[in-house]
Formats: structure tokens, C-alpha cells, sequence
């Protein structure tokens, strides 16, 4: 019986570790695809989001969609930092439709859920939250979503919990943001995704 327990452990210890994938390989945009003028690029082994002369909104989206996971990355924001990451999305031009996680400078609400296009701000993390943002170095960005529930943590904080049942609707991809205005640049790298049951 023992062994039987043992087996069933590691084999679903191995199914759980075998879940997680890199989304982003630190050579090129592979499994990717761009929208709008924005500049996204690959230098050093890091993705690069940076405006261009457009000053526009820009997107990289998987071209896999995802509609259960835990991502896990990392960012760093030089300049004006506005960005953000999308889950259960899909754009057209550069008109998104879905949930962005915010990703932006001190005061701007990071780890709160945004939809665009719709209803706006569906929810803000409590102000004293933000003293987690790290501005001008790495931080660590892990976003759930499970079913109904998305949760949002920024370097081992958690943002917010949200259940709502639009976003439980939802299907589509994970897309990074760049936002209009100019002058924005974010740095990102260890882009790991892991499908949960």
C-alpha cells in the first residue's frame, strides 16, 4: 500500500512540475505576435517593450490561448513604466478586449484588474499595497486565474481577489501592454505559465 501511495505522489508531483512552461524562450518572439507599431524585441536574453514614433497602445500576445493557469514573471520598469498584462484576451488592431493585470509606476494601482474597453476599473489593490512595486528594479508578478477567480501577487504581496463572472466567460490569450503616450520602456524575462486542472 505504501508503494502504491508513493507512486501516486511522485506521479502527481511529476504531472504538477510538468504542467509549467517557459512562454518566453530569451532568443526571439516565438510564439508570440505583435500588435500595433509599439517596439517589442529581444536584447541580453531579456523581452523589451519600448514606445515607438507612433506613441500608440501596443500588444504581444501568445498565440496559444490559456483559459486556466498560474503565470509567473518578472519586470522591470525604466522610465515611464505603464504597462500591463492581460489574460483571457484577444486584440484586433490594437483594440483589446479582456482583464489587464496593471502593471505601472508607484501610485497607479500595479496588481489591480482593468478591463478595457468595458467597464474600467473592476478593482484596485488597498493603497499601502503599493509599497510592494519596486520601481527601477526587478520585480515578481504571479496572476491566477481559476475559473470565476483571478488573484494578482507582486513580489510575495497579494494584490487582489476578484470573482467575477464575465471574466469566468472569458477566452483568449496572455498579452503584454505597452501603453500609448511615449516614453515607456519595461523590461521582462522568466515568463512561466503553469495550467491548472
Amino acid at each position: 500500500m505504501k508503494h502504491i501511495t508513493l507512486a501516486v505522489l511522485l506521479l502527481f508531483t511529476f504531472t504538477t512540475f510538468a504542467q509549467e512552461k517557459e512562454l518566453f524562450n530569451g532568443k526571439n518572439l516565438e510564439g508570440w505576435t505583435v500588435y500595433g507599431t509599439e517596439k517589442w524585441y529581444v536584447e541580453d536574453g531579456l523581452l523589451i517593450c519600448e514606445s515607438g514614433p507612433d506613441k500608440q497602445y501596443g500588444y504581444l500576445a501568445t498565440d496559444k490561448h490559456y483559459k486556466n493557469f498560474e503565470l509567473t514573471l518578472e519586470f522591470k520598469q525604466e522610465a515611464n513604466g505603464n504597462s500591463g498584462v492581460f489574460i483571457r484576451s484577444t486584440v484586433d488592431g490594437t483594440k483589446v478586449s479582456g482583464w489587464q493585470v496593471e502593471v505601472a509606476p508607484p501610485g497607479h494601482s500595479t496588481g489591480g484588474v482593468y478591463e478595457s474597453y468595458g467597464r474600467g476599473w473592476l478593482i484596485k489593490p488597498e493603497a499601502e499595497k503599493d509599497k510592494a512595486l519596486k520601481m527601477g528594479e526587478w520585480n515578481t508578478m504571479k496572476i491566477r486565474v481559476d475559473g470565476d477567480t483571478i488573484t494578482s501577487w507582486l513580489n510575495g504581496t497579494e494584490m487582489i481577489t476578484l470573482t467575477d463572472k464575465t471574466i469566468g466567460a472569458g477566452e483568449g490569450s496572455v498579452a503584454l501592454q505597452i501603453h500609448d503616450g511615449g516614453g515607456i520602456k519595461v523590461k521582462w524575462r522568466n515568463i512561466k505559465i503553469k495550467t491548472l486542472q
